[in-house]
């Protein structure tokens, strides 16, 4: 697989990788562009032609071709290999090495345990009846490839290892787990089975749904779990069947499960997408932002429908969506009973689902009758809240227009507000990474001194004019600044690293005005230097207190007269 990589790497050049996706400009030797994984106004990701690579510095994510490939595409690793290899000609069948054919086996298992599935629901009278009582057609179940898992623990386990797959690939697909007393038992057991199929139609996982009148005490719904090519945090069901739909209406309509999704399909309703059951995460809206602008919801009626609608709405419009919600049927809580039992229907409640923001002002009954001014207020708080969040300021204005007209309250006070309001951020939007790890919080002195020295490098001329000031920065970052000035000497390579990033974020800087750049840097010492006493400052503190603890008198005086001068600079610097 490595060679694949490098030969992928060697071929294809990255700067004209990304120019279908992005618009680049020049910035000194490197290219800027704006962040393809989150909104912004000023330009913050980088691309480097020496290093052949890419970082953002807004959403602080960066890596190679393969890399970009998997994010913006939402590919696995192996995905988004044959892709490139196909790009840059390379023939991946033939140059895979054995690291490939073990991803390749997790596929063929999967289609194997579909087969079997399939055969199985053949013979079971009760699944099929089961399904065409749900009012699913004969060539609706073929379409879908749905089948059944039999009640036995190891049916599935027997039929694989007889056509030829070792038990460790079967245990890696998912299909089975080993028991306590060292046995293997297949994970699914008198299910529906629905196949779950990544974006290029290849099966990768199941979901199997319970048995009407299963005694056993076991979930209604059982996912596969986590393989090397399944991930249900980006797995949408059907998208592979939707996705030409979605991008010609640029309109998704989205659903909890796969029934919801197969009845409306059947029904005529094709731009669907599904979560299988899971919550909605940034994977799954960044895969609908690429072909959609507008999502609408048509969760279930119940409470917990409810519930799943408002944390969606909150967090799509974070993420730049026109939401609408679908208010249903009041007789029918789900869009399968509806597709069942009025076909034609949703396609209508579709067209007549309201915005969002509408929806929240009839839950809140903002503009209705309240029992005394502490409620209204609060209902229109909740409201309020749920506008702050909205990405679009054009959106956020008109929403509070509607406010407005509904509750009788001037825009001004509304704003005010608003803009008190403390609201909590919504997690896991796009460009955000789900491991906070990747996004580690800068200190203010670190975030200070990452701007000083990348100003220095765009501009060298700025490193003889302000060496003396220079000596308040952190060691690496001078011994960075001594390499880049001298071009002497090999850096340690963490500190090679912290140098690599800071020259690609210098590239921001490029075409700046140099009497900009230079006041920019003054202000910027100047900081560094009261954040230098501030930190000099609490070390004192702690030496305060040591000494009290000790009762050394003598010791105690010394750091209290350095303590007292140390904030007397502090507050001439501020004066």
């Amino acid at each position: 697989m490595s060679d694949t990589l490098q030969q992928i790497k060697d071929k294809l050049d990255i700067v004209e990788f990304l120019r279908p996706y992005l618009t680049l400009s020049p910035a000194g030797k490197n290219f800027k562009a704006n962040c393809p994984f989150h909104k912004e106004k000023t330009p913050s990701f980088i691309v480097s032609p020496d290093r052949q690579i890419w970082h953002c510095f807004g959403c602080n994510i960066g890596g190679d071709v393969v890399g970009f490939a998997m994010r913006y595409e939402n590919l696995e690793f192996v995905e988004a290999l044959k892709l490139l290899a196909e790009k840059a000609g390379i023939d991946f069948q033939r140059t895979g090495s054995s690291d490939q054919k073990k991803f390749n086996v997790l596929y063929e298992i999967n289609n194997a345990a579909k087969e079997f599935f399939r055969n199985d629901l053949a013979l079971s009278e009760a699944a099929w009846q089961y399904l065409i009582g749900r009012g699913l057609k004969k060539e609706t179940i073929e379409e879908f490839e749905i089948g059944f898992a039999p009640h036995s623990y190891d049916a599935l386990t027997k039929h694989l290892l007889k056509i030829g797959y070792s038990i460790l690939d079967i245990e890696r697909a998912g299909l089975i787990f080993k028991t306590d007393r060292g046995t293997y038992m297949d994970r699914f057991r008198n299910r529906i089975m629905f196949p779950l199929y990544n974006h290029f139609g290849k099966a990768i996982g199941f979901t199997g749904r319970v048995m009407p009148g299963e005694t056993a005490d076991v979930g209604k719904y059982v996912n596969s779990p986590e393989t090397p090519i399944f991930n249900k945090s980006k797995l949408l069901f059907g998208f592979y069947k939707s996705k030409n739909a979605i991008r010609e209406t640029k309109t998704a309509v989205l659903m909890e499960g796969q029934m919801d999704f197969i009845m409306s399909w059947q029904d005529g309703v094709k731009n669907l997408a599904a979560t299988s059951g899971t919550a909605l995460t940034v994977e799954h809206l960044k895969t609908l932002k690429r072909a959609a602008d507008t999502l609408i919801l048509s969760f279930d009626q119940d409470e917990a429908g409810r519930a799943a609608t408002e944390r969606t709405i909150d967090l799509a419009e974070a993420c730049d969506f026109s939401v609408r919600v679908i208010s249903g049927s009041p007789n029918l809580k789900d869009p399968a009973d509806i597709a069942k039992e009025q076909p034609g229907l949703m396609a209508a409640l579709i067209n007549q689902a309201q915005p969002a923001m509408q929806y929240y002002l009839e839950k809140f009954s903002v503009g209705g009758k309240f029992s005394n001014t502490s409620e209204a207020k609060q209902n229109v708080r909740n409201v309020l809240g749920k506008i702050k969040n909205i990405y679009s300021p054009v959106e956020k204005s008109q929403w509070i227009k509607e406010v407005s007209a509904s509750s009788g309250i001037e825009e001004k006070y509304l704003l005010e507000e608003m803009e008190a309001l403390s609201v909590p951020e919504i997690g896991n939007v796009i460009g955000e990474s789900a491991n906070p790890e990747e996004r580690p919080e800068l200190s203010k002195k670190e975030l200070i001194v990452q701007r000083i020295v990348s100003l220095v490098m765009a501009k060298k001329e700025l490193y003889g004019q302000s060496t003396p000031a220079l000596a308040d920065l952190p060691a690496d970052y001078k011994e960075i600044l001594v390499h880049f000035g001298t071009g002497a000497g090999n850096l340690p390579p963490k500190v090679q690293y912290l140098f690599d990033n800071l020259l690609l974020r210098s590239s921001l800087n490029i075409g700046l005005k140099e009497d900009a750049m230079k006041h920019e840097l003054s202000e910027l010492l100047y900081r560094l230097k009261i954040e230098n006493l501030k930190e000099k400052r609490q070390q004192l503190q702690l030496s305060i207190l040591k000494a009290e603890q000790q009762k050394d008198d003598r010791a105690l005086m010394e750091v209290l007269s350095e303590f007292d001068r140390v904030s007397k600079e502090i507050q001439n610097l501020k004066q």
